[in-house]
């Protein structure tokens, strides 16, 4: 499957609940207020670790986990688990907590690295102090599918927990999934999302290899500049974005309140180089997407961008935007608030589309004070647009990662 079917023919998957944990706050409503804002959740890193490094600052969690979780809940799981529980119960609590038989309910929840902090921690262990000091949840922690597991296990989903990885586009990727389960007939519900706590000296040293991170370590939240012509790279972040997606037969049967819909989506793969992207397939995504949902572009809104506030991916996906919807379309990304959650940014833009639907408030670009004049787009910039009457009720959301993988999202309003 690359692509959901035509909307004209297939069920609605609805959204009943969203819910998140990211450098903004520990719930939608704290991200949200702090979005319309314009805040910034990215600070100077102050791990012992972080002193060596050329990239000093990152977007972390800063909520007290242990206000959220038990004590056995946070010594079996990994970070990532964590985040993701957190983000699934507020978006569960949101839907409210809809009784579904255990066989016709799913999780999808991607993720680029899972385990890996736990994975660096019981390394070192191992070296320093021996194999009777390393942890007997070493294993459990450190696999990829493990926050999928964990909400599948907490919410007692029996349809299938899934993990799609695929670098930046996992979680988005999962939302493709998701809805596909739905559209399909496969599942009723589904909890559908993304996840990444891989702010660590590897990560943190892999991408400054490659120069990818920006190195504004004097002025942090400044930092992460999407579209802006003097953004100097990314700013590594963490978090979880996580939607609840309901057939509409069975929302509607339970009186369920509808916050939007996955209208459509579609995931491609480049087949052309394992970092370098390629606009073609960029546009080709959001063509196909488009097609899923039965729109056309002058359908959609506006746009939610990857736009992580690299100097080359900025530009080439502001011109494949371009060639779709053409200059006048709004565009936004709020990686400049959180920084780039890798694998929980798609689903984190997909729960900002679905707020932004509701609210008729599109939160702006962070930190765009002169526009790349190679970017030819309608970049929203100031802290937020509210919606004129007539715009159409529907975003496209964009995630793209190493390896070629594009995904694009439609949502539309409920």
């Amino acid at each position: 499957m690359n692509a959901l079917q035509s909307g004209a023919t297939q069920p609605r998957a609805l959204v009943t609940g969203v819910g998140t944990i990211n450098p903004l706050g520990a719930s939608v409503p704290e991200t949200w207020a702090a979005l319309v804002a314009g805040k910034s959740g990215i600070a100077a890193l102050e791990e012992e670790w972080a002193e060596q490094l050329p990239v000093k600052m990152a977007g972390q969690v800063t909520a007290d986990l242990n206000e959220h979780l038990s004590t056995r809940e946070m010594k079996r799981m990994d970070r990532c688990g964590q985040l993701a529980l957190i983000a699934a119960r507020e978006a569960w609590k949101q839907a409210g907590a809809p009784d579904v038989d255990p066989e016709r309910f799913a999780v999808v929840i991607g993720s680029a690295y899972g385990g890996l902090g736990s994975t660096l921690e019981q390394d070192r262990t191992l070296a320093a102090s021996g194999p009777r000091k390393v942890s007997p949840h070493t294993l459990t922690r450190l696999m990829v599918n493990g926050p999928a597991a964990w909400v599948s296990i907490d919410l007692g989903a029996r349809g299938g927990a899934r993990t799609p990885v695929s670098a930046c586009a996992s979680g988005a990727e999962a939302i493709v999934q998701a809805a596909e389960m739905i559209r399909s007939g496969a599942a009723d519900v589904v909890i559908a999302g993304g996840v990444d706590a891989s702010v660590n000296d590897l990560v943190v040293t892999g991408f400054s290899q490659i120069r990818a991170l920006s190195t504004r370590n004097d002025d942090p939240q400044r930092a992460s500049r999407p579209f802006d012509g003097g953004r100097d790279g990314f700013v590594l972040a963490e978090g979880a974005g996580v939607v609840v997606l309901e057939s509409e037969e069975h929302a509607r049967a339970r009186g369920a309140a509808v916050l939007g819909a996955v209208a459509g989506g579609a995931v491609t793969s480049d087949a052309n180089d394992i970092v370098a992207a390629d606009p073609a397939m960029q546009r080709r995504v959001m063509q196909k997407a488009l097609e899923s949902a039965g729109l056309k572009a002058e359908d959609i809104g506006f746009v939610h961008a990857h736009a992580t506030s690299t100097p080359v991916g900025d530009r080439l996906e502001g011109q494949a935007i371009n060639a779709i919807f053409g200059a006048g379309i709004p565009v936004t990304s709020t990686k400049g608030h959180t920084g780039h959650l890798l694998g929980g940014a798609g689903a984190l833009a997909a729960v900002v589309v679905v707020e932004a639907l509701r609210t008729g408030m599109l939160p702006g670009t962070l930190n765009v004070e002169a526009l790349d004049p190679e970017v030819a787009l309608n970049v929203v910039t100031e802290d937020v647009c509210h919606l004129q009457p007539g715009t159409p009720s529907a975003g496209l959301v964009n995630a793209f990662g190493f390896g070629g993988h594009s995904v694009a999202l439609v949502i539309t309003g409920s």
